[in-house]
């Protein structure tokens, strides 16, 4: 029991030493002995808050701390004298009132320390029992017998719930924090069922899945989360004005009405909208993931509920991610004429796989850095065959997507995967594009001391013109806290860089390519068999280092010396696999697709060859002006002289096509 000599002494100063002396208790001390044993334990300051613990708050507590009608927490009551009680200064993991057949009522501390080890608690107190003390396991009333606690046991309410008179529940409830909902559903990302956890037990190729119109044509983790994916849909449709305005204007011309596209992107709610809004323009869609920790299973099932054939899931393998674009691309009574692609993979499968079929394409739109720079490539190589619409490069991709979504989305992604604490970070962004700019520009806001690497001059003038210092990343990787890749590049960051990388360091990509950070995954005996043989220790899957999965899509990465990094998606787009993007930022990537596609697949013989093309500046326009009704902005409409003077069309472009916003 704790010894106050003045119950209304001042609360203690930090570092004061609380005793704590057990010792017997009447006749339920049993065996503990009749001599004291005492413990001291530091002991910090509590805020004056902590006063409102007392119990004169509690009904049935009279302001003296006695529990009227309860002999057995006559003891108890000593903990509640005055302000400066143990009870109000320990820290308490949760109260519960609890019913039993002797008494009314009864105050207990609730633990999940199992009742049987209590006494065994006491009769081997020890240093190391201090933490349980100051939790509620040794500080609990002891007046009462062995057969009380299991009589009490017997009537016991919910764990967490408070017992009121009358068999009631209070709303309140209290949770242990080993098992809090909240540290559970922090695992999932972007999932309000927690179905994008990657651990389910069997793969979806394994499973016989029917919709309820008894089709069978998809492919998704769970089919029966659709109504949950759903809900996300509708939610996603309600900050998407551009994409739904286009939708309900074309809905009568059906500007698609033949197509058949296969699409290979990120499936999350978002796509989702584009999906359906292809579909009601008058298209015929497959659809694939572009990215193996993406998807939102629950999303991906409510799209297979409306027919649609869906052929993705959350932690897919290398061979499920060719095997789900392989079923989009290759089927029996369906002829693809379109391409939606984001990184290429769809197009380079057809070119690969199946030439002849891709010659019969009527064009491809593209939306990411890398499946441009394939397109390019093929361009100058002679190789591409059909026309082109490079979306990544529109006005509106590049600086609502790229700059804006991205500048909101590494934060959510680095605070959901990490909690980390971003103020007074160092930081290294590696690449200051548009997608650099807006990382740039969010860390630093929260306080982060921020570097950049470059390769291009002119990007690298902008760093140091916005006040950030360019270096190297060999000059600076001793000393960086988090480090971000957003170049599109391969290797850019290397064993060797992350070999100099201080413990705790975390490590992502913000680029679309998972080239950027040289994880290699060797999932196979002959694959690991033939990196020994080549004897290439640059990645970081080799017998050296050891992993540890902490959550989904975070992993730490251990050095023999004890350092540890940690790793997010395993190398890949981190803010679509540990987080999400703004819906109305996708919302205008959404309506420069459409457009594109639209423009690709009505346009006469002859308008595009065989080659890349960047959209035209009106339709940039034009997918701005769908979005201005948000903000309720008024535009201002030149004059007819004005107009005249410089040149322009009062309906637009206002700028010619080599214009840089």
């Amino acid at each position: 029991m704790a010894d106050h000599d003045d119950p209304q002494q001042s609360p203690m100063s930090q570092g004061e030493e609380l005793e704590v002396r057990s010792g017997s208790h009447g006749k339920g001390s049993k065996d503990r002995g009749h001599h004291e044993r005492t413990v001291r334990f530091i002991y910090e300051t509590f805020d004056q808050g902590m006063e409102d613990l007392t119990m004169k708050n509690v009904p049935g507590v009279e302001e003296n701390g006695n529990i009227d009608g309860t002999r057995e927490n006559a003891h108890a009551s000593a903990f509640q004298r005055g302000n400066d009680s143990l009870e109000a200064r320990a820290s308490i993991k949760r109260l519960e009132f609890k019913r039993s057949r002797n008494y009314r009522r009864s105050l207990q501390f609730i633990d999940d320390t199992p009742d049987s080890q209590i006494d065994e608690d006491f009769g081997n107190f020890s240093p190391q029992t201090v933490g349980k003390l100051v939790s509620g396991s040794i500080l609990r009333s002891t007046e009462g017998k062995q057969k009380d606690r299991e009589d009490s046991r017997e009537d016991e309410k919910e764990e967490g719930e408070l017992a009121v008179p009358g068999g009631g529940k209070s709303r309140r409830r209290y949770r242990s924090r080993s098992l809090s909902q909240s540290s559970t559903d922090s695992y999932s990302t972007s999932s309000y069922t927690g179905s994008s956890s990657d651990e389910d037990e069997a793969s979806p190729r394994e499973k016989n899945q029917k919709n309820s119109k008894g089709s069978t044509d998809f492919c998704v983790k769970n089919i029966s989360q659709s109504a949950f994916g759903r809900r996300e849909i509708e939610i996603a449709e309600q900050e998407m004005p551009g994409i739904m305005a286009l939708r309900k204007r074309a809905a009568d011309d059906k500007p698609l009405k033949g197509a058949k596209i296969v699409g290979c992107t990120h499936i999350n709610a978002q796509t989702a909208v584009l999906i359906e809004t292809l579909v009601e323009l008058g298209a015929s869609v497959r659809w694939s993931a572009c990215n193996i920790f993406s998807t939102q299973n629950e999303v991906a099932a409510a799209l297979a509920e409306a027919d649609h054939p869906i052929f993705a899931w959350r932690g897919e393998s290398e061979e499920d991610f060719w095997w789900c674009i392989d079923k989009c691309i290759n089927t029996e009574n369906w002829q693809p004429n379109m391409i939606l692609d984001d990184g290429g993979d769809a197009t380079h499968l057809m070119l690969k796989k199946y030439p002849a079929m891709f010659k019969m394409i009527k064009g491809i739109c593209e939306e990411s850095v890398t499946g441009v720079h394939r397109l390019y490539q093929l361009s100058k190589a002679g190789k591409l065959t059909v026309p082109a619409m490079n979306v990544n490069d529109s006005v509106t991709k590049t600086m609502f997507d790229n700059l804006y979504s991205c500048r909101e989305s590494i934060i959510d992604s680095l605070k959901r995967a990490t909690d980390v604490m971003f103020g007074g970070k160092q930081v290294v962004v590696c690449g200051y594009g548009e997608v650099g700019k807006g990382c740039c520009q969010a860390l630093k806001g929260l306080g982060c001391t921020v570097y950049v690497t470059e390769i291009d001059p002119v990007c690298a003038l902008q760093a140091c013109m916005d006040g950030f210092r360019v270096m190297k990343l060999s000059e600076v990787i001793r000393q960086v806290d988090i480090l971000v890749t957003a170049t599109g590049n391969k290797n850019v960051v290397t064993r060797d860089h992350m070999d100099k990388m201080k413990n705790g360091a975390i490590v992502c990509n913000m680029g679309h390519s998972n080239t950027e950070i040289d994880v290699e995954s060797l999932n196979t005996p002959e694959l690991v068999h033939e990196k020994k043989r080549r004897n290439n220790k640059n990645s970081l899957r080799t017998p050296d280092l050891t992993w540890e999965k902490v959550r989904s899509q975070v992993d730490h990465v251990l050095w023999p010396d004890g350092k540890r990094i940690i790793l997010l998606a395993e190398g890949r787009l981190v803010n679509l696999s540990c987080s999400s993007v703004p819906s109305f930022v996708v919302s205008i990537t959404s309506c420069t697709q459409a457009l594109a596609l639209i423009e690709l697949f009505n346009a006469p013989a002859g308008r595009y060859k065989s080659d890349v093309y960047l959209l035209p500046k009106k339709m940039d326009e034009y997918v701005a002006s769908l979005h201005l009704p948000t903000f309720d902005a008024h535009l201002t409409e030149l004059s007819d002289e004005q107009a005249k003077y410089m040149g322009l069309n009062k309906a637009g472009p206002f700028k010619p096509n080599y214009y840089r916003y």
